[in-house]
């Protein structure tokens, strides 16, 4: 007898997760052949749920349905359609998928709108419950694109129906209708759609799981308005309870995420867990990057022996995004990084470039005065959707080397191929952590006590570093300064030399007062300290004599005294050297 249920137990278990299905095996996600599975993810976010800070509305128009507002009223009904058509059709596509998958991840977590698969429930007539095709269409490409290339999906309902927290621009809530807490019709309305989806996806090994409500932010009988204070969070374990309930009527292949009040971390009164396929999901931003920080979530992990997935992370440096995910990644811990894809973002893998005209609309939005004519805000609006499409971001590889290599080294690699004699862009130092491709007294955004956030990048633009980087209109720039350069900080860079010679460096730069710099090479060789005379405007002073061997060399250029400028460094041989001004 006891043989007998060994086997059925193995059939079972074959039947279940014998395609390859992502399931929990005790603190573990395991594949179908049980191998230990870390997550190495990213969020879509705003492509299916904007929210303003993405797109820089955030001052006047923070979630989706008053963005809408706000574009409907410069281009119409007809021309919203049309913006929104081209925004989705160019927001995420299958050579975005590929490119994920190139740079290194194994999964991507979908942020949802229901009303992409489903009408607010003041549209439904005598309470039933219909369908539209658009989110399920996008799901399908999506998911059959990360078969592809071998990714998971992991779907997670990011703005549910009537919204799921006071913290608006997430879920998209409108406070002038009920919540999904204040609502009985939502709530049997989310149950519903998640019932949909995984009879939908129950045999389709690449969805990853189900996140089955994100980031809830709600005071049920505490008096913090998120939820942070809450002892219970009685009607949230009933609602996820119900949805568990409704996916496995109906799929009992894929795991089900959950997540705790409080924006996902607080999950008094949620235990103990009511399926055996389960993993808790947890957030974390702007705090620091030691054990201490998660270990609740390792307690939790350990007391109900169920995996931890860190779903959500990001918005911070380079330095922080790889502490962060080593992090992780020591303690067997897969995560989910966010955003794709923003507007003038350094830190995302990619950027969307904002067009001026862009600014004439966030003008008058936030501050009224002539109304742009429709023709004027149709043509930047649809430039903008346009914009979205993979081929016209700014990939940024500095971002994409901290999440990954650089979790698994400190050595530094060259950001482009430099070669001496030649011009060497400032900004263009090498790829790696502080303390190895640079040093900068400033690198981490942390929430300090107050609530505000420590200043780690005055420049904010080109690279996500602790270096500071400013535009650039000096001649001979590839468009950006590094700035705000403070006593005893440094950069390096990775150069080949053709050939063995002292060389002369042209440095390109500008400063209020007097400054002083060195260049250090790798075998200990120290040049000259040079001193930068205070400038108006832009000039090239001349440091000579600086030996290199015909070799792959490390320069570092050391700020013995900051407060300037620089362009580049220009490398030629001594001999043709000449002064410059």
């Amino acid at each position: 007898m006891k043989k007998i249920l060994i086997t059925i137990q193995l059939l079972v278990s074959v039947a279940s997760f014998g395609q390859g299905f992502l399931h929990r095996d005790g603190q573990k996600i395991v594949d179908g052949n049980g191998k230990n599975v870390i997550l190495r993810g990213l969020g879509l976010g705003g492509w299916m749920v904007q929210e303003g800070y993405m797109i820089q509305t955030q001052p006047f128009a923070s979630p989706q349905y008053q963005i809408k507002q706000k574009i409907q009223d410069v281009i119409g009904e007809q021309g919203t359609k049309e913006f929104y058509a081209a925004y989705k059709a160019n927001g995420i596509t299958k050579r975005d998928v590929d490119s994920l998958a190139a740079w290194g991840f194994n999964s991507l977590r979908l942020p949802m709108h229901y009303n992409l698969y489903t009408p607010p429930i003041e549209q439904e007539k005598n309470g039933e419950i219909t369908w539209i095709e658009e989110g399920f269409t996008m799901t399908d490409n999506l998911v059959k694109w990360c078969a592809e290339n071998k990714i998971y999906l992991i779907l997670d309902l990011h703005a549910t129906p009537g919204g799921q927290g006071n913290d608006a621009a997430i879920s998209d809530f409108d406070t002038t209708k009920p919540s999904l807490w204040q609502s009985e019709a939502n709530q049997k309305k989310m149950i519903a759609l998640w019932k949909k989806l995984a009879s939908r996806y129950r045999d389709n090994p690449w969805i990853g799981g189900y996140d089955i409500i994100n980031e809830p932010n709600w005071n049920f009988t505490g008096t913090n308005k998120n939820g942070c204070d809450e002892n219970s969070n009685g009607p949230l374990r009933d609602l996820m309870v119900a949805i568990t309930k409704a996916i496995r009527e109906v799929d009992t292949n894929h795991m089900v995420i959950i997540e705790g009040n409080c924006w996902g971390n607080n999950y008094n009164g949620i235990f103990p867990l009511w399926d055996e396929n389960m993993a808790l999901s947890f957030h974390k931003y702007w705090n620091h990057n030691d054990k201490e920080s998660i270990q609740k979530m390792l307690d939790y992990r350990t007391q109900y022996n169920v995996p931890i997935w860190l779903g959500e992370s990001g918005e911070n440096s380079n330095v922080w995004f790889k502490d962060a995910l080593t992090l992780m990644e020591t303690n067997n811990i897969g995560w989910a990084f966010w955003p794709m894809k923003k507007i003038e973002n350094i830190a995302g893998v990619t950027s969307v470039t904002k067009i001026p005209e862009y600014d004439v609309l966030l003008k008058y939005w936030k501050d009224g005065g002539q109304k742009p004519t429709p023709e004027f805000a149709k043509k930047t609006l649809m430039k903008m959707a346009d914009n979205y499409k993979m081929e016209n971001v700014t990939v940024k590889p500095d971002v994409i080397d901290a999440m990954f290599r650089q979790v698994q080294t400190n050595d530094t690699k060259p950001y482009k191929k430099h070669s001496i004699p030649g011009k060497i862009a400032a900004t263009q130092y090498d790829l790696g952590t502080n303390g190895y491709a640079y040093s900068d007294t400033d690198f981490v955004n942390y929430r300090v006590a107050t609530g505000k956030f420590d200043e780690w990048n005055k420049g904010n633009t080109m690279r996500n570093d602790g270096v500071d980087i400013l535009p650039c209109k000096d001649s001979g720039s590839n468009g950006y300064q590094v700035s705000f350069i403070e006593d005893g900080e440094w950069l390096q860079f990775t150069v080949e030399v053709s050939k063995q010679n002292k060389y002369q460096v042209a440095i390109r730069y500008s400063s209020d007062a007097e400054a002083k710099l060195h260049l250090e090479i790798e075998n200990g060789i120290k040049s000259e300290t040079i001193v930068l005379p205070a400038t108006k405007g832009w000039k090239t002073a001349i440091l000579s004599g600086v030996e290199l061997k015909a070799e792959t060399n490390k320069i570092k250029v050391v700020f013995d005294k900051g407060g300037l400028n620089l362009n580049y460094l220009d490398f030629s041989e001594s001999k043709k050297a000449n002064s410059k001004k």
